[in-house]
């Protein structure tokens, strides 16, 4: 949940360590030695790296299930420094990697982990423009569903997603974007999008566009079939 690989109503949180820890509520603890190259941190926050994760999935997942969080990992441009191939070559008789090999073999999907260039970009492109900064990365709660949303504006009821090449990808990225656009609208959210190129070609129209819809006064009350999750 926390790469945005797929959602989670389970109410315990896992943590992989390498010695055993004392049990705690809410957290379920597994004991694993996990190599450095298996290990990252995403918002500061140590986690194993997406291939590594999907490879966790995989003894737990149906073959679907597993695809559709490969397929998510692809959509989301999730890159790493080892590669899903030379994880099932290091761990060839762990519980689901057979599954997990014909999920790579059908889709010939390759993951790696990149940091986002265009999150940091945007930032400063708002800084520069005297915008003020919105919640970045935040659970949205609209149309019975959890979302995470790339750039919030509670007050002004405004969302910005960042779309880069990889959102555009597949079909089924494309149009799951615009089916959740539509949910969040319809929940009382205004919904823009902004691609790398925008960001660059464009930037005096959207700073243009961006200034008018912040300083909007919102109208009526926040919608209570969409609101943030505190954080």
């Amino acid at each position: 949940m926390l790469w945005g690989l797929r959602p989670s109503g389970r109410s315990l949180i896992e943590v992989s360590a390498e010695r055993p820890r004392r049990a705690r509520r809410r957290i379920e603890v597994h004991h694993t030695m996990l190599p450095l190259d298996e290990v990252t941190a995403v918002r500061g926050i140590p986690v194993t790296t997406v291939a590594r994760t999907l490879l966790d999935l995989s003894a737990v997942l149906s073959e679907r299930q597993l695809e559709r969080a490969m397929h998510e990992a692809e959509v989301l441009g999730l890159r790493d420094a080892i590669s899903l191939d030379e994880l099932v070559a290091r761990y060839p008789h762990r519980r689901g990697v057979r599954r997990f090999k014909t999920v790579l073999r059908k889709g010939n999907i390759g993951i790696t982990v990149v940091p986002s260039e265009l999150e940091s970009r945007f930032l400063s492109f708002l800084g520069h423009a005297g915008l003020p900064r919105p919640r970045v990365n935040k659970l949205l709660t609209a149309g019975g569903r959890t979302w995470e949303v790339d750039c919030l504006w509670p007050e002004q009821k405004l969302i910005v997603e960042l779309d880069g090449h990889a959102t555009h990808a597949t079909r089924t990225g494309f149009e799951r974007d615009r089916a959740r656009d539509r949910t969040l609208q319809a929940a009382g959210w205004r919904v823009v999008r902004i691609t790398w190129r925008q960001l660059h070609e464009a930037s005096a129209v959207i700073a243009a566009d961006l200034s008018v819809l912040l300083h909007e006064e919102a109208s009526g009350s926040p919608p209570s079939t969409g609101s943030p999750i505190p954080p």
